[in-house]
């Protein structure tokens, strides 16, 4: 149960408090935007999955996805309001599918009387609460197996995946080890090249979802998340970019009741804005 006293706001440091975990061996950024573009009522935390001799192997995602559980216990009985977990494949690693993921996420927010946001589930749930069935995938830097697994789960959720293409299917490297060694981290221009490409090769999708937390470096070198980037990328293509970051930060700012500040492409966009006060 969730420690009583987190139903008092008097005892808490925000009105709204929200939880993180990402995969081991991994600096995160979610943190950082999500608190760059949350009204100052929000504050959030995060905690690493720890895993000694973590490879990115889904293998090793599918051992220890019990730590889940234990994430949001934790942040449960630290006051959170809601848990989001970074990383797209975790919903795929074990074999599971959408029906699987939505009762676990289920049973551990009602465990611990905390809403648990997966991301691969949000990618789902933000697709159909834009009404979109037909979704072409942007699989930017994931490995083959990441990236088959990610298209299982999505036609689990019965949506129509049209395409599917990674970095090295889209014809940028020539192969999958060059990808790895970039950690990541990609020349800013490929955002908006790969978008073109997957758009070009699914003209009929209604929207283009991205996997994985790609960073694209802006001219002055500094790396961004595709929530930087998702409003250009938009009106490049002329349909709705759901990406990974996007999807998370969308269900988690719905369970609030809290929108983000700024504009940040169509889902975020979606979001009920409080009522401005009149002007005298």
């Amino acid at each position: 149960m969730k420690p009583e006293k987190w139903k008092n706001p008097d005892l808490k440091m925000f009105p709204h408090q929200v939880g993180f975990t990402s995969p081991p061996k991994d600096w995160d950024s979610a943190v950082s935007d999500f608190v760059r573009i949350s009204p100052e009522t929000v504050g959030a935390h995060a905690r690493l999955l720890h895993v000694s001799d973590y490879a990115h192997e889904l293998s090793q995602r599918a051992d220890n996805f019990h730590l889940l559980d234990e994430v949001v216990h934790c942040m449960s009985n630290a006051g959170a309001d809601v848990v989001g977990q970074v990383g797209t494949n975790w919903v795929h690693a074990g074999g599971t599918d959408a029906d699987d993921i939505r009762r676990f996420t289920s049973e551990v927010s009602e465990r611990y009387e905390t809403p648990f946001h997966m991301a691969g589930l949000c990618l789902v749930e933000a697709c159909e609460a834009m009404g979109v069935t037909k979704v072409a995938l942007n699989s930017v830097y994931f490995w083959p197996d990441w990236r088959d697994g990610v298209v299982r789960f999505l036609r689990s959720a019965g949506l129509d995946v049209v395409w599917a293409g990674n970095f090295v299917d889209q014809g940028w490297y020539d192969d999958q080890q060059t990808v790895n060694d970039r950690t990541w981290i990609f020349p800013g221009d490929l955002a908006s090249d790969s978008m073109r490409r997957v758009a070009e090769s699914a003209p009929r999708a209604e929207a283009i979802l991205v996997n994985g937390m790609p960073n694209w470096r802006r001219p002055d070198g500094l790396p961004q998340r595709t929530l930087a980037r998702v409003s250009e990328l938009e009106a490049q293509v002329d349909k709705p970019v759901i990406s990974a970051d996007v999807a998370l930060y969308w269900a988690i700012f719905r369970t609030l009741g809290v929108a983000p500040s700024g504009n940040h492409g169509r889902l975020l966009d979606s979001l009920p804005r409080p009522e401005q006060p009149e002007e005298a």
